[in-house]
């Protein structure tokens, strides 16, 4: 039955790579989507000749057999990415959608088709995040006349791996204090057990703590001074990062202070970071409207005043 199985799973993934390879030929007798051929052709060269496919809506498995056919002038294909190290066994499958005008003037479109990441279901915040690559102030730039499909992936591979690991760490936090409420459960048996599963002295929160909050080596964070306005107080924090995955660690070191997860928006962040020949940036509100992206600005400032 494996046997079989493999078998077919192998035709399937011929039979699209044979369908694409025709279908970029066709583009190819087209000069005006030449760049659009090449740059699929780049795209399978470089995530491996399987990883790319044309997409179609969800049909019949009659319908699966028939050659694909374009409804509109819009060109659909999905690509398969795997996550970075040391996530690789980790894939997620976008939908790449290119509007007539591509790549002269209008950008394409990203969409998460995978429901789960890993073991963890992808939320709306995940979704929104890759659907707005190319139209968001923070997202992948644009130029007109330029392909840039392989930009934006690699934006969504970053970006889905600093959600993932985010949710693996939010799975590990709450792996700990089970076992530790378990263990002073066990120490403790004139604790009702109902009670004792939530018991955790001081003493035992104070231990836990830095294993599961504190920052990694090398990262270190600057607070200013009180800032008082009508009656709300504003503490800036500032952190020199090296990579785009470091966010989420410092922003949770952040969270485990209550003194900040008790304001009414705690986490109002922006940050930027090169990596390579590559910017990346974002920022988030926090039900603050228009708070990070201004945070994000004066950030823009003081690094080009440097």
């Amino acid at each position: 039955m494996f046997s079989s199985s493999s078998s077919s799973q192998s035709s399937t993934n011929e039979d699209d790579v044979l369908e694409l390879a025709d279908f970029v030929q066709k583009l190819f007798k087209n000069p005006e989507q030449e760049a659009v051929a090449s740059e699929i052709e780049v795209l399978q060269s470089i995530y491996g000749e399987n990883a790319v496919k044309l997409w179609r809506p969800p049909r019949t498995q009659q319908d699966r057999k028939s050659n694909y056919k374009q409804t509109d002038n819009t060109i659909r294909y999905e690509v398969e990415l795997s996550l970075l190290s040391p996530h690789e066994d980790v894939t997620v499958r976008i939908l790449v959608s290119l509007p007539v005008a591509y790549p002269v003037s209008s950008p394409p479109q990203l969409q998460l088709l995978s429901r789960y990441v890993g073991a963890f279901g992808a939320d709306s915040g995940l979704f929104g995040c890759i659907l707005r690559t190319f139209i968001s102030v923070d997202g992948v730039e644009w130029t007109p006349d330029t392909v840039c499909v392989f930009d934006g992936l690699q934006s969504v591979v970053e970006r889905c791996n600093v959600w993932y690991e985010n949710r693996l760490s939010m799975e590990k936090a709450g792996e700990l204090q089970r076992e530790d409420a378990k263990e002073h459960s066990g120490r403790h048996t004139d604790i009702p057990p109902i009670e004792a599963e939530n018991h955790i002295s001081s003493q035992d929160a104070i231990s836990i703590e830095p294993l599961m909050n504190s920052l990694p080596e090398g990262l270190e964070l600057f607070m200013a001074e009180p800032i008082t306005d009508r009656k709300s107080v504003f503490v800036g924090r500032a952190c020199r990062i090296s990579h785009p995955s470091e966010v989420p660690l410092v922003l949770s070191h952040l969270m485990a202070d209550r003194r900040i997860s008790r304001a009414a928006h705690p986490i109002i962040n922006a940050w930027r970071c090169p990596v390579g020949s590559v910017l990346h940036q974002d920022n988030d509100d926090d039900g603050e409207t228009a708070a990070g992206g201004r945070l994000a600005h004066l950030l823009q400032i003081l690094v080009s005043q440097k």
